[in-house]
Protein backbone atom coordinates (compact mmCIF):
# COMPACT_ATOMS: atom_id res chain seq x y z
CA UNK A 1 0.00 0.00 0.00
CA UNK A 2 1.34 3.43 -0.94
CA UNK A 3 1.57 5.53 2.24
CA UNK A 4 0.67 8.65 0.27
CA UNK A 5 -2.45 7.22 -1.31
CA UNK A 6 -4.94 10.02 -0.66
CA UNK A 7 -7.70 7.82 0.75
CA UNK A 8 -5.42 6.13 3.27
CA UNK A 9 -3.60 9.38 4.00
CA UNK A 10 -6.89 11.02 4.92
CA UNK A 11 -7.88 8.05 7.05
CA UNK A 12 -4.67 8.25 9.06
CA UNK A 13 -4.80 12.03 9.09
CA UNK A 14 -8.16 11.96 10.84
CA UNK A 15 -6.53 10.04 13.69
CA UNK A 16 -3.58 12.41 13.92
CA UNK A 17 -1.05 9.64 13.35
CA UNK A 18 1.39 11.34 11.02
CA UNK A 19 2.90 13.46 13.77
CA UNK A 20 4.78 10.34 14.87
CA UNK A 21 5.66 8.95 11.43
CA UNK A 22 8.08 11.54 10.15
CA UNK A 23 11.40 12.97 11.34
CA UNK A 24 13.77 15.68 10.16
CA UNK A 25 13.16 17.06 6.67
CA UNK A 26 10.36 14.59 6.14
CA UNK A 27 8.38 16.51 8.75
CA UNK A 28 8.57 19.66 6.62
CA UNK A 29 7.40 17.78 3.53
CA UNK A 30 4.58 16.07 5.38
CA UNK A 31 3.53 19.34 7.01
CA UNK A 32 3.36 21.02 3.61
CA UNK A 33 1.17 18.22 2.25
CA UNK A 34 -1.11 18.36 5.26
CA UNK A 35 -1.55 22.13 5.11
CA UNK A 36 -1.94 22.19 1.35
CA UNK A 37 -4.10 19.16 0.63
CA UNK A 38 -5.23 17.31 3.74
CA UNK A 39 -6.73 19.83 6.15
CA UNK A 40 -10.11 18.51 7.24
CA UNK A 41 -12.95 20.91 8.09
CA UNK A 42 -14.26 21.02 11.67
CA UNK A 43 -17.31 18.87 12.36
CA UNK A 44 -20.54 20.76 12.90
CA UNK A 45 -23.00 18.50 14.67
CA UNK A 46 -26.28 19.32 16.41
CA UNK A 47 -26.94 17.92 19.87
CA UNK A 48 -29.93 15.97 18.52
CA UNK A 49 -29.09 14.10 15.32
CA UNK A 50 -31.70 14.56 12.56
CA UNK A 51 -33.28 11.26 11.57
CA UNK A 52 -31.88 11.43 8.05
CA UNK A 53 -28.33 11.77 9.45
CA UNK A 54 -28.60 9.16 12.21
CA UNK A 55 -26.16 6.33 11.54
CA UNK A 56 -27.53 3.11 10.06
CA UNK A 57 -26.05 -0.37 10.44
CA UNK A 58 -28.41 -3.18 9.49
CA UNK A 59 -27.68 -6.89 9.46
CA UNK A 60 -29.76 -7.95 6.52
CA UNK A 61 -32.45 -6.81 4.14
CA UNK A 62 -34.78 -4.23 5.64
CA UNK A 63 -38.19 -5.84 6.25
CA UNK A 64 -41.38 -4.21 5.07
CA UNK A 65 -43.88 -4.16 7.94
CA UNK A 66 -47.47 -2.91 7.94
CA UNK A 67 -49.02 -2.23 11.32
CA UNK A 68 -52.44 -3.54 10.31
CA UNK A 69 -51.11 -7.10 10.58
CA UNK A 70 -48.25 -6.58 13.04
CA UNK A 71 -48.11 -7.36 16.76
CA UNK A 72 -45.44 -7.76 19.45
CA UNK A 73 -45.54 -10.96 21.52
CA UNK A 74 -44.17 -11.48 25.04
CA UNK A 75 -43.64 -15.23 25.47
CA UNK A 76 -41.45 -17.82 27.16
CA UNK A 77 -41.20 -18.31 30.91
CA UNK A 78 -44.21 -16.17 31.80
CA UNK A 79 -47.57 -16.82 33.43
CA UNK A 80 -49.51 -14.57 31.08
CA UNK A 81 -48.22 -14.34 27.49
CA UNK A 82 -49.03 -11.05 25.79
CA UNK A 83 -49.83 -10.09 22.22
CA UNK A 84 -50.12 -6.37 21.61
CA UNK A 85 -51.04 -4.55 18.41
CA UNK A 86 -49.50 -1.28 17.32
CA UNK A 87 -52.53 0.65 18.53
CA UNK A 88 -52.37 -1.08 21.92
CA UNK A 89 -48.70 -0.18 22.27
CA UNK A 90 -49.43 3.47 21.44
CA UNK A 91 -52.23 3.55 24.03
CA UNK A 92 -49.94 2.56 26.90
CA UNK A 93 -48.16 5.02 29.25
CA UNK A 94 -45.22 6.42 27.35
CA UNK A 95 -41.63 7.17 28.28
CA UNK A 96 -39.51 9.73 26.45
CA UNK A 97 -35.73 9.89 26.74
CA UNK A 98 -32.72 11.34 24.96
CA UNK A 99 -30.42 8.37 24.29
CA UNK A 100 -27.22 8.14 22.27
CA UNK A 101 -26.65 4.95 20.31
CA UNK A 102 -23.22 3.75 19.19
CA UNK A 103 -22.27 0.87 16.93
CA UNK A 104 -19.83 -1.63 18.42
CA UNK A 105 -17.85 -1.32 15.16
CA UNK A 106 -17.41 2.43 15.57
CA UNK A 107 -13.79 3.53 15.18
CA UNK A 108 -12.16 5.93 17.60
CA UNK A 109 -13.79 9.29 16.76
CA UNK A 110 -15.90 7.51 14.16
CA UNK A 111 -19.27 8.49 12.72
CA UNK A 112 -21.28 5.46 13.89
CA UNK A 113 -22.68 7.29 16.89
CA UNK A 114 -25.80 9.50 17.02
CA UNK A 115 -28.18 11.07 19.52
CA UNK A 116 -31.99 11.17 19.40
CA UNK A 117 -35.13 11.78 21.43
CA UNK A 118 -36.99 8.49 21.62
CA UNK A 119 -40.55 7.75 22.77
CA UNK A 120 -41.99 4.37 23.60
CA UNK A 121 -43.15 1.98 26.29
CA UNK A 122 -41.05 0.70 29.19
CA UNK A 123 -40.02 -2.92 28.73
CA UNK A 124 -40.30 -3.40 32.50
CA UNK A 125 -44.03 -2.69 32.42
CA UNK A 126 -44.65 -5.34 29.75
CA UNK A 127 -42.58 -7.94 31.58
CA UNK A 128 -44.38 -7.24 34.83
CA UNK A 129 -47.74 -7.64 33.09
CA UNK A 130 -46.64 -10.95 31.61
CA UNK A 131 -45.58 -12.11 35.12
CA UNK A 132 -42.19 -13.81 34.69
CA UNK A 133 -41.70 -17.19 36.32
CA UNK A 134 -38.95 -17.93 38.82
CA UNK A 135 -35.56 -18.60 37.28
CA UNK A 136 -35.78 -16.25 34.31
CA UNK A 137 -32.28 -15.17 33.32
CA UNK A 138 -32.41 -13.49 29.92
CA UNK A 139 -34.80 -11.50 27.78
CA UNK A 140 -34.35 -12.40 24.10
CA UNK A 141 -35.55 -9.99 21.43
CA UNK A 142 -36.32 -11.02 17.86
CA UNK A 143 -36.62 -8.81 14.79
CA UNK A 144 -38.48 -9.31 11.52
CA UNK A 145 -35.11 -9.28 9.73
CA UNK A 146 -34.17 -12.58 11.43
CA UNK A 147 -31.76 -10.74 13.74
CA UNK A 148 -31.88 -11.34 17.47
CA UNK A 149 -30.05 -10.51 20.67
CA UNK A 150 -30.73 -10.56 24.38
CA UNK A 151 -30.18 -8.76 27.67
CA UNK A 152 -30.38 -9.94 31.23
CA UNK A 153 -33.68 -9.75 33.09
CA UNK A 154 -31.95 -7.50 35.63
CA UNK A 155 -31.07 -4.96 32.95
CA UNK A 156 -34.53 -5.13 31.43
CA UNK A 157 -36.07 -4.33 34.81
CA UNK A 158 -33.64 -1.76 36.20
CA UNK A 159 -31.85 0.14 33.42
CA UNK A 160 -34.58 2.16 31.70
CA UNK A 161 -34.84 -0.15 28.70
CA UNK A 162 -37.81 0.69 26.49
CA UNK A 163 -39.40 -0.14 23.16
CA UNK A 164 -39.47 2.92 20.93
CA UNK A 165 -42.10 3.79 18.35
CA UNK A 166 -41.10 7.43 17.86
CA UNK A 167 -37.79 9.07 16.98
CA UNK A 168 -37.33 12.82 17.27
CA UNK A 169 -41.06 13.47 17.40
CA UNK A 170 -42.16 11.38 14.43
CA UNK A 171 -43.04 7.74 13.87
CA UNK A 172 -39.97 5.54 13.87
CA UNK A 173 -38.45 5.63 10.36
CA UNK A 174 -38.53 2.31 8.53
CA UNK A 175 -34.74 2.08 8.37
CA UNK A 176 -34.53 2.56 12.14
CA UNK A 177 -36.86 -0.27 13.06
CA UNK A 178 -40.47 0.72 12.34
CA UNK A 179 -42.84 0.02 13.94
CA UNK A 180 -41.01 -0.90 17.17
CA UNK A 181 -37.39 -1.22 18.25
CA UNK A 182 -35.47 -1.73 21.47
CA UNK A 183 -33.55 1.14 23.04
CA UNK A 184 -31.10 -0.24 25.59
CA UNK A 185 -29.17 2.62 27.24
CA UNK A 186 -25.54 1.84 28.02
CA UNK A 187 -25.11 -1.03 25.57
CA UNK A 188 -23.76 -0.99 22.03
CA UNK A 189 -26.15 -0.96 19.08
CA UNK A 190 -26.04 -4.74 18.66
CA UNK A 191 -28.39 -5.00 21.67
CA UNK A 192 -30.89 -2.46 20.31
CA UNK A 193 -32.90 -4.86 18.14
CA UNK A 194 -34.99 -3.31 15.34
CA UNK A 195 -38.34 -4.35 13.78
CA UNK A 196 -39.36 -6.22 16.91
CA UNK A 197 -41.87 -9.04 16.59
CA UNK A 198 -41.27 -11.13 19.70
CA UNK A 199 -39.72 -10.93 23.17
CA UNK A 200 -39.02 -14.19 24.96
CA UNK A 201 -38.12 -14.71 28.61
CA UNK A 202 -35.64 -17.55 29.09
CA UNK A 203 -34.11 -19.44 32.00
CA UNK A 204 -30.75 -19.59 30.24
CA UNK A 205 -28.11 -17.28 28.75
CA UNK A 206 -29.32 -16.36 25.26
CA UNK A 207 -26.70 -16.11 22.52
CA UNK A 208 -27.78 -13.78 19.74
CA UNK A 209 -26.58 -13.32 16.17
CA UNK A 210 -23.23 -11.72 17.00
CA UNK A 211 -22.56 -13.71 20.17
CA UNK A 212 -22.70 -16.87 18.07
CA UNK A 213 -19.86 -15.37 16.04
CA UNK A 214 -17.70 -14.65 19.09
CA UNK A 215 -18.69 -11.05 19.87
CA UNK A 216 -19.31 -9.84 23.41
CA UNK A 217 -22.55 -10.64 25.20
CA UNK A 218 -22.11 -7.77 27.68
CA UNK A 219 -21.68 -5.06 24.99
CA UNK A 220 -21.01 -2.32 27.54
CA UNK A 221 -20.21 1.00 25.87
CA UNK A 222 -16.70 2.26 26.61
CA UNK A 223 -15.78 5.77 27.71
CA UNK A 224 -14.91 7.81 24.65
CA UNK A 225 -14.33 11.37 23.48
CA UNK A 226 -13.79 13.08 20.16
CA UNK A 227 -12.31 16.37 18.98
CA UNK A 228 -14.67 17.90 16.41
CA UNK A 229 -12.99 21.29 16.06
CA UNK A 230 -10.46 22.05 14.82
CA UNK A 231 -10.33 19.50 12.07
CA UNK A 232 -7.16 17.53 11.44
CA UNK A 233 -4.28 19.69 10.16
CA UNK A 234 -6.17 22.97 10.56
CA UNK A 235 -4.31 26.18 11.32
CA UNK A 236 -5.58 28.11 14.35
CA UNK A 237 -4.74 31.24 16.29
CA UNK A 238 -4.48 32.12 19.96
CA UNK A 239 -7.86 32.04 21.67
CA UNK A 240 -9.25 29.25 19.51
CA UNK A 241 -11.99 27.18 21.17
CA UNK A 242 -11.63 23.42 20.86
CA UNK A 243 -14.88 21.48 21.02
CA UNK A 244 -16.16 17.95 20.72
CA UNK A 245 -18.27 15.21 22.28
CA UNK A 246 -17.81 12.62 25.01
CA UNK A 247 -19.91 9.57 25.81
CA UNK A 248 -20.04 6.71 28.29
CA UNK A 249 -23.36 4.96 27.80
CA UNK A 250 -25.50 5.33 30.90
CA UNK A 251 -23.35 6.78 33.64
CA UNK A 252 -22.67 10.39 32.71
CA UNK A 253 -19.38 12.14 31.90
CA UNK A 254 -17.54 13.66 34.85
CA UNK A 255 -14.57 15.26 33.02
CA UNK A 256 -13.01 15.81 29.61
CA UNK A 257 -9.32 16.69 29.39
CA UNK A 258 -7.00 17.79 26.60
CA UNK A 259 -3.25 17.36 26.26
CA UNK A 260 -1.05 19.53 24.06
CA UNK A 261 2.24 17.85 24.99
CA UNK A 262 1.80 14.19 24.17
CA UNK A 263 0.02 13.26 27.38
CA UNK A 264 2.56 14.72 29.83
CA UNK A 265 0.00 17.16 31.19
CA UNK A 266 -3.75 17.65 30.85
CA UNK A 267 -6.14 20.60 31.07
CA UNK A 268 -9.83 20.35 31.88
CA UNK A 269 -12.49 21.30 29.34
CA UNK A 270 -15.91 22.74 30.17
CA UNK A 271 -18.86 20.34 29.80
CA UNK A 272 -22.32 21.45 28.77
CA UNK A 273 -24.88 19.75 31.08
CA UNK A 274 -26.88 17.22 29.04
CA UNK A 275 -30.65 16.69 29.33
CA UNK A 276 -30.16 12.96 29.88
CA UNK A 277 -27.66 10.69 31.60
CA UNK A 278 -27.91 8.47 28.53
CA UNK A 279 -26.77 11.04 25.97
CA UNK A 280 -23.41 12.28 24.80
CA UNK A 281 -22.14 15.60 26.15
CA UNK A 282 -20.65 18.56 24.35
CA UNK A 283 -17.40 19.98 25.69
CA UNK A 284 -15.23 23.01 24.83
CA UNK A 285 -11.86 24.49 25.77
CA UNK A 286 -10.44 27.91 24.90
CA UNK A 287 -6.70 27.72 24.21
CA UNK A 288 -5.77 31.23 25.21
CA UNK A 289 -2.02 31.63 24.68
CA UNK A 290 -0.38 28.83 22.69
CA UNK A 291 3.08 29.25 21.22
CA UNK A 292 3.41 29.02 17.43
CA UNK A 293 4.17 25.53 16.22
CA UNK A 294 2.76 22.10 15.43
CA UNK A 295 0.82 20.21 18.09
CA UNK A 296 -0.76 16.80 18.36
CA UNK A 297 -3.75 17.37 20.64
CA UNK A 298 -5.31 14.46 22.52
CA UNK A 299 -8.64 14.21 24.32
CA UNK A 300 -9.74 11.81 27.04
CA UNK A 301 -12.90 11.48 29.12
CA UNK A 302 -13.73 10.14 32.57
CA UNK A 303 -17.23 9.08 33.57
CA UNK A 304 -19.02 9.34 36.89
CA UNK A 305 -18.01 5.78 37.78
CA UNK A 306 -14.37 6.96 37.51
CA UNK A 307 -13.82 4.92 34.35
CA UNK A 308 -11.26 6.76 32.20
CA UNK A 309 -10.89 6.48 28.46
CA UNK A 310 -7.95 4.21 27.78
CA UNK A 311 -5.02 4.97 25.50
CA UNK A 312 -4.80 1.28 24.61
CA UNK A 313 -5.70 0.86 20.95
CA UNK A 314 -7.94 -2.09 20.16
CA UNK A 315 -10.00 -3.18 17.20
CA UNK A 316 -13.76 -3.63 17.35
CA UNK A 317 -13.75 -7.41 17.83
CA UNK A 318 -14.89 -8.66 20.28
CA UNK A 319 -16.07 -5.83 22.55
CA UNK A 320 -15.58 -2.49 20.77
CA UNK A 321 -12.69 -0.24 19.82
CA UNK A 322 -10.62 1.80 22.23
CA UNK A 323 -7.95 4.49 22.12
CA UNK A 324 -7.51 8.24 22.40
CA UNK A 325 -8.49 10.58 19.61
CA UNK A 326 -6.03 13.23 18.51
CA UNK A 327 -5.69 15.89 15.86
CA UNK A 328 -2.58 17.62 14.52
CA UNK A 329 -2.98 21.39 14.74
CA UNK A 330 -0.82 24.23 13.45
CA UNK A 331 -0.67 27.40 15.55
CA UNK A 332 0.30 30.61 13.76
Amino acid sequence: MNLFDRRNFLRYASLGLFATLFTGKKVEAATFLMKRFLALPPKEIPFITPNEHFYIVNYGKQPQIHTDNWAIEITGKVERPLRLTYEEILARPAVEKVVTLECIDNEVAGELISNALWKGVALKSLIEEAKPLLGVQDVAMYGADAYSDGITLERAMHYDVFLAYQMNGVALPKEHGYPLRAVVPGLFGIKNVKWLTRIELLDEDYKGYWQQKGWTDEATIKVTSRIDAPGAYNTIKSGYTFRGIAFTGGYGIRAVELSFDGGKSWVTAAIEPPPSMYSWVFWKYEWKDPQPGTYQVFSKATDKLSRTQTAFVSRAFPDGTSGLHSVVTFVE
